[in-house]
C-alpha cells in the first residue's frame, strides 16, 4: 500500500488516453491525416529557430500577436470578426477547458454536460474539484433543448459544456437551439459573492467544426450579436489539432466576451504558452488556406464511410466531424480486436456497442472497409 498523501478521489484513477499502438493504419484519436507540406514545415522551422534565438527569456505572457493571428483567421473560417482581447489560447484545448474551470468551477460549484460526449469533460471537472452532472441526449444523440432548462435548475451548475459537433457522435447543435440554452443560463448559476444570482458559463466545445457541413453555422455568430454584449456568458472552444493538421503543436484557443477572457488569465500560469509554440502556431496560420485544403477532401471521405457502412447493414450516424461513429456490434472489442489483428486501429468509445472510426486518407479508409467486411465475416456480425 502506498504512503503517499493522494488526493481523496484519485485513488484507483488511470491516466486518461487512448491506445498508442504502432499499427500501419491508425484511426483511433480523429488526427488529420495528412502532415503539413515541405513548404509549412520549413515555415515553421524558421519560426522556431527565431524563437530559439531568444529563449534565454521569458515568452510573451499574453501573447497578443498569436491572438490577433487566431481572430483573423476565424474571421476568414466563419465570417465572425473578433478583437484579440476576446481571443484566448492555451496548450490545447484540454488546458482552455481547465482554464474555465479554474476560473468558474471549483469546490461547491457544478459542471453540467449531457451524454454521450467527450469522456475528457468529468476529468476536468475532476482536476478542477467541480462537482460533475449529467443529463441524458435523445435516441438519436441529440440534444434536447427543451429539457435543458429543468436540468439547469436541478443542478445550477456554474459551467455547461455542449460539444458541437459532439464527440463521439458527431451531432451538431442548431444555432437556435444554443440560444435556448443560453437563455436558459441566464441567472440560473451559482450564487455570487453578495449572493446575486450568476450566469451560467455555456462552452460550446468546436473542436470539429471546420467539419461541419456546408452552410452549418459556427456558434461563433452569437458571439457579435448585439454587438458582442448579448451573452457575455458563452464561450466558444476551438483547436488546432484537427482541421489544422497540428495536433503535435497543442494550440487551442477560445472567443467570448473580453470578461470572461480576463477572468481565464487570472487562473493561467505565467508563461503558460512557450516562445516555439507562439511562433510555431503562427507561422501555421499564415499557411492556412494550405492546411485548411484537405478538408472537403475528409467531409467527402467522412460521407462516403457513412454511406458505406450504412450499406453493409450497419447503423452510422452523420456526422459533422472527422469521424463515424458506427455498430451496433454485440461485442464490440471482439470487432476491435479483429480490425487491430489486420493492422487497422479504431476506437472503442461512446455507447455500447458503438465503435467510432476518424476519417483518414483514401488509401487508409479502403484498408478500413476491407478489413472490416472480414471482421464481419468471422465475427459472423
Amino acid at each position: 500500500m502506498s504512503t503517499l498523501p493522494i488526493r481523496p478521489g484519485l485513488e484507483g484513477c488511470e491516466p486518461y488516453g487512448a491506445p498508442e499502438l504502432d499499427v500501419p493504419v491508425r484511426l483511433n484519436v480523429n488526427e488529420n491525416p495528412y502532415a503539413p507540406s515541405p513548404a509549412v514545415v520549413e515555415s515553421m522551422a524558421r519560426a522556431a529557430a527565431g524563437a530559439a534565438a531568444g529563449l534565454n527569456r521569458y515568452p510573451d505572457r499574453d501573447f497578443p500577436a498569436l491572438r490577433q493571428d487566431l481572430a483573423d483567421y476565424l474571421a476568414v473560417e466563419s465570417g465572425v470578426r473578433l478583437g484579440r482581447g476576446r481571443i484566448w489560447a492555451a496548450n490545447g484545448s484540454n488546458e482552455v477547458m481547465l482554464h474555465v474551470l479554474q476560473a468558474f468551477g471549483g469546490p461547491g460549484r457544478t459542471c453540467l454536460s449531457f451524454t454521450p460526449t467527450y469522456s475528457m469533460y468529468p476529468e476536468y471537472a475532476r482536476d478542477t474539484l467541480t462537482d460533475y452532472a449529467t443529463g441524458p441526449r435523445r435516441a438519436d444523440f441529440t440534444l434536447d433543448a427543451g429539457a435543458v432548462p429543468a436540468a439547469i435548475e436541478r443542478t445550477r451548475p456554474a459551467v455547461l459544456i455542449l460539444a458541437s459537433p459532439n464527440n463521439p457522435t458527431g451531432t451538431v447543435l442548431p444555432l437556435e437551439d444554443v440560444r435556448s440554452v443560453l437563455e436558459a443560463a441566464r441567472g440560473n448559476g451559482p450564487a455570487g459573492p453578495d449572493g446575486a444570482p450568476t450566469d451560467v458559463v455555456v462552452i460550446i466545445d468546436e473542436a470539429y467544426g471546420e467539419f461541419r457541413r456546408p452552410g452549418v453555422p459556427s456558434a461563433l455568430e452569437l458571439l457579435v450579436e448585439d454587438d458582442g454584449g448579448r451573452y457575455p456568458h458563452l464561450a466558444v472552444a476551438r483547436t488546432m489539432s484537427k482541421a489544422f493538421g497540428a495536433a503535435g503543436l497543442r494550440l487551442g484557443y477560445l472567443a467570448a466576451s473580453r470578461e470572461l477572457v480576463d477572468a481565464l488569465r487570472v487562473v493561467r500560469l505565467p508563461y503558460h504558452l512557450s516562445a516555439m509554440t507562439q511562433a510555431v502556431a503562427r507561422a501555421a496560420l499564415a499557411h492556412r488556406e494550405e492546411l485548411m485544403s484537405r478538408v472537403a477532401s475528409l467531409r467527402a471521405e467522412r460521407d462516403g464511410a457513412v454511406d458505406w457502412l450504412r450499406g453493409r447493414g450497419l447503423t452510422a450516424h452523420d456526422s459533422d466531424a472527422n469521424f463515424v461513429l458506427f455498430g451496433v456490434f454485440p461485442d464490440r472489442r471482439a470487432v476491435w480486436q479483429g480490425l487491430l489483428d489486420r493492422g487497422v486501429l479504431v476506437r472503442v468509445v461512446g455507447p455500447e456497442g458503438f465503435l467510432r472510426v476518424s476519417v483518414g486518407t483514401p488509401e487508409e479508409m479502403a484498408r478500413f472497409r476491407h478489413c472490416l467486411v472480414d471482421v464481419l465475416k468471422e465475427t459472423r456480425v
